[in-house]
């Protein structure tokens, strides 16, 4: 039963090590995130602009709109 439990810790390890190391798939993801910007499901929050797509086109890439 011991030995149970290190098994389920070094899995928990191993686990936490390779989430969110992913690259994105997407070249527009990529494109997005490297000028600054964010990916968004729906429309973008007030005070920012979509100005782009992110994954495949099913997402938003937001951008600060700058005031005048």
């Amino acid at each position: 039963m011991k030995i149970l439990y290190l098994f389920f810790a070094v899995f928990l390890l191993l686990f936490q090590a390779t989430s969110g190391s992913a690259d994105p798939l997407f070249a527009d993801t990529v494109e997005c995130r490297s000028q600054g910007r964010f990916c968004r499901a729906g429309a973008c929050p007030p005070t920012f602009a979509a100005t782009g797509t992110c994954h495949g086109g099913m997402l938003n890439c937001c951008s600060k709109v700058l005031a005048e």
